[in-house]
């Protein structure tokens, strides 16, 4: 093994202008970081831009408590009224999938993540409503909207935003149908105001959640650690190993170094790194958990279950990599990016709901790890590791992930191997 600063080639030295001169030096990096430079703006860009005019289906619950009489010459109450309203218009469009349940079944879909708001109509709303024409006035009727911030940021207040909007509708169209009535005609100006739109909107937090919980998008970055965890560190072992065997130089700064080399089969150099990715990820996933909940104070009501489904992540994205680097070689290191990084972030859902990008990335987010890993953290951290909230299509992805990584992984090298596609050996220094 030579260590240390190696004597400087012997012959004459090339310079650098003449290097730069040749075109195919220039060709394979601009070619590469032109392709990456252009997929990553279209894909990290694309999916945030029009969050509003690419909504596809949000679901949202609809609670009509109203139990009032119909108003004179009416054949409905007004909550009914109201409710069929709103269901005809969301239907319409096809933006907002308005789901009627009771206000039990809806707060369940809140507390699992199923529905991202709620407009309850209350049981006195058609009451309320009547009265405003008489002399017993005294309170406006009133709608409540309820949010979830479990389900993100961004998710929550586009859920809240079209809720009030829809009581917002209901209220004038309620205004409309009260101020036809001759007693209202003759009201004070003050009172025809109020008629025009009577009902007050109360916004209400559905779902509460830590405090220490960055407003629902912890569970995010959390994942995202848990990613760049499994595919840094998946890297960094693939290069280690590769060093150790002789496969590659070691530099460090000027340093340089080359061991001599193992003989070793592609398939045992994967077992390798595998093995190696599964020990070091024990570490990795304690002290992500160390630094976010024991130094950070992060919110995580169900410790034990984090740390488990945590190390399961970072494990089976660490054999995603290896995996994917023993079939590809040095390109693997850039196909992986894009599939564990480039291709999973914009379509996890995590920061901007699936149902608000184009449908593309709804497409990614069916298989992409991120989605899976995301919704699995979001699950244990804010609805109180319900599978049905997202917990148990994380685990399943999980399992699928790491049969896949290991077959496709070894199938590779043994391809390789049965072949005689040694890997190229260096010439010992």
């Amino acid at each position: 093994m030579a260590s240390g600063m190696p004597p400087p080639p012997s012959g004459r030295r090339v310079p650098a202008s003449r290097l730069l001169g040749r075109w195919k030096l220039w060709l394979m990096p601009a070619v590469l970081s032109s392709l990456v430079a252009l997929v990553l703006s279209l894909l990290y860009m694309g999916g945030i831009l029009t969050p509003e005019g690419s909504l596809h289906r949000m679901p949202l619950a609809l609670v009509n408590l109203d139990d009032g009489k119909p108003l004179p010459g009416r054949q409905l109450d007004v909550g009914t009224r109201a409710a069929r309203s709103i269901l005809s218009s969301g239907t319409s469009d096809g933006r907002v999938r308005w789901r009627p349940m009771s206000r039990a079944k809806a707060q369940d879909e809140l507390a699992s993540g199923e529905v991202y708001g709620a407009l309850v109509i209350p049981a006195d709303f058609t009451a309320t409503v009547g009265a405003l024409t008489t002399e017993d006035a005294r309170s406006r009727p009133e709608l409540t909207v309820l949010t979830n911030p479990g389900v993100g940021s961004l998710a929550s207040s586009l859920a809240s935003r079209i809720t009030q909007d829809a009581a917002h509708r209901v209220s004038v169209s309620v205004g409309e149908q009260l101020s036809a009535s001759p007693r209202v005609k003759r009201a004070n100006a003050a009172t025809r105001v109020l008629i025009a739109d009577p009902v007050e909107v109360r916004t209400e937090v559905g779902h509460p959640i830590g405090a220490h919980s960055g407003l629902g998008l912890s569970a995010f970055y959390y994942a995202l650690l848990l990613v760049l965890a499994g595919f840094i560190g998946g890297n960094i072992i693939h290069n280690g190993v590769d060093s150790g065997l002789g496969y590659a130089d070691t530099e460090i700064g000027p340093w340089h170094s080359r061991r001599p080399t193992v003989r070793i089969s592609r398939t045992r150099t994967l077992v390798v790194k595998m093995a190696m990715t599964a020990g070091l990820a024990l570490l990795t996933t304690s002290l992500i958990m160390l630094a976010t909940i024991g130094v950070l104070g992060m919110d995580a009501p169900h410790p034990g279950l984090l740390w488990v489904f945590s190390y399961c992540a970072v494990l089976t994205v660490g054999l995603g990599v290896q995996a994917i680097n023993a079939a590809f070689g040095s390109l693997g290191q850039l196909v992986s990016m894009f599939v564990f990084i480039a291709f999973a972030l914009p379509s996890s859902g995590a920061t901007v709901p699936l149902e608000a990008v184009p449908g593309f990335y709804r497409f990614l987010g069916a298989f992409e790890p991120m989605r899976q890993l995301a919704a699995g953290v979001r699950a244990i951290l804010y609805f109180d590791a319900r599978a049905d909230a997202g917990l148990r299509r994380g685990w399943v992805m999980i399992a699928v992930g790491f049969v896949v990584g290991l077959a496709f992984g070894f199938a590779a090298t043994r391809y390789y191997d049965r072949r005689g596609l040694h890997r190229m050996v260096p010439r010992p220094a």
